[in-house]
């Protein structure tokens, strides 16, 4: 683990007043519900990001990623989005979020550092968002609400910075708590904290290094072609999104349709139903139930979502095919990214050696590593 708050003062000569950090998001269940005010299933990382604070005295605004060894600054009255200044866009939509809710600061050095992988789907933008909102709500004792985080972390990648994000990875982020998967319903917003027993098991999540090639503008077109599904049903059945609608609807909404739109339907209305199984599942500790939602769920976004990849494919099938493997699917918008496995301890060995194979076919080195359910937000205060 490196010295954050050292890091900190070598940059700017002084240590952190305060050190906010936040968890990276695993889906496990509940892809591509989530705009559809839909049902998810997700868990809190061990990898986390860490975000350092300390206040200037005049109104500059100074960043610096130790990840990426860059700096960037501006001025509490120039704090806008601005393309070129990428990662320092997080840290700005967060400070522009407490503005937005009256609270005005002078200028602050800001250090951060992620240990959450980037661009491969495991929240990282989120993680930064989350540990900045909770460092500033320590560093200026604000009192903020978990809600109110939330609203500031989420506003921040998608107002700020104009991203097509949901409330679910910030919820997490915030809120998550150790040993603990996350339930959360999108349109009410209820959630809660299923206990996990994960005795003799483990998750495993698996880059498969194939880049995620989806653009902001393949999401929003997602979103849109949902929204087009929902017009259709409306004309049998009024409804809000597709959450208002079952199987059974879609069923009687054959031909009134394109063949690919009702995919998409049937991809979000059975994840829906699989994210509900899979909170029973938890609760019972049948997690040879779970994994095999997590099989389901990884061949209707193939089949139906069509958001996977032959990589993707490949690593979900050997691990179904491996003894000892409870479930596996891909994780994140899809199109690359992780995928990740439910499995016996005893049979981790043995997917591991399978492993070996994916680069000699695809021309891709695949990283791994275990995890268990993480905790939410969390500020150390150095004064």
């Amino acid at each position: 683990m490196i010295d954050l708050a050292e890091i900190h003062k070598n940059e700017y000569g002084c240590k952190p007043e305060v050190v906010g950090s936040a968890p990276g998001v695993l889906n496990i269940l509940g892809e591509h519900t989530d705009y559809n005010e839909g049902y998810v299933l997700q868990m809190a990382l061990p990898q986390r990001s860490y975000v350092a604070l300390s206040r200037r005295k005049d109104n500059s605004l100074r960043f610096y990623s130790h990840n990426l060894l860059e700096r960037k600054r501006t001025t509490i009255p120039n704090l806008k989005f601005k393309k070129e200044d990428r990662w320092a866009n997080l840290c700005k939509g967060v400070l522009a979020g407490f503005m937005e809710e009256g609270h005005s600061f002078k200028g602050l050095d800001i250090t951060i550092y992620s240990e959450v992988p980037p661009r491969i789907g495991l929240g990282s933008s989120t993680s930064i968002c989350a540990a900045a909102a909770a460092a500033l709500n320590g560093l200026f004792s604000l009192k903020f609400k978990n809600l109110d985080l939330i609203k500031i972390v989420s506003d921040a990648e998608i107002v700020f910075m104009g991203l097509a994000r949901t409330l679910s990875d910030a919820f997490t982020a915030c809120i998550a708590k150790p040993g603990k998967l996350f339930f959360l319903d999108l349109r009410n917003l209820d959630y809660g904290h299923l206990p996990l027993d994960l005795s003799g098991r483990a998750f495993l999540v698996t880059n498969s290094n194939v880049p995620i090639i989806a653009e902001e503008a393949d999401l929003i077109e997602f979103r849109e072609n949902c929204q087009r599904c929902v017009d259709y049903l409306n004309r049998k059945r009024p409804g809000r999104t597709l959450r208002d609608y079952s199987s059974r609807d879609l069923k009687f909404g054959m031909g009134l349709m394109p063949e690919n739109s009702r995919r998409l339907c049937l991809h979000v209305l059975s994840e829906n139903e699989r994210v509900l199984e899979a909170q029973e599942a938890v609760k019972n500790g049948d997690l040879a139930a779970l994994g095999k939602l997590m099989f389901r769920s990884h061949e209707s976004l193939r089949d139906n979502y069509e958001v996977s990849c032959p990589e993707l494919d490949w690593l979900v099938k050997r691990a179904g095919e491996t003894e000892g493997v409870l479930g596996a699917r891909m994780t994140g918008c899809g199109f690359g990214g992780c995928t990740v496995t439910l499995l016996n301890q005893g049979a981790a060995e043995t997917f591991e050696k399978r492993l070996e194979e994916y680069e000699h076919i695809f021309g891709f080195v695949v990283e791994k590593f275990y995890c268990q359910p993480g905790g939410g937000v969390e500020v150390k205060d150095n004064g």
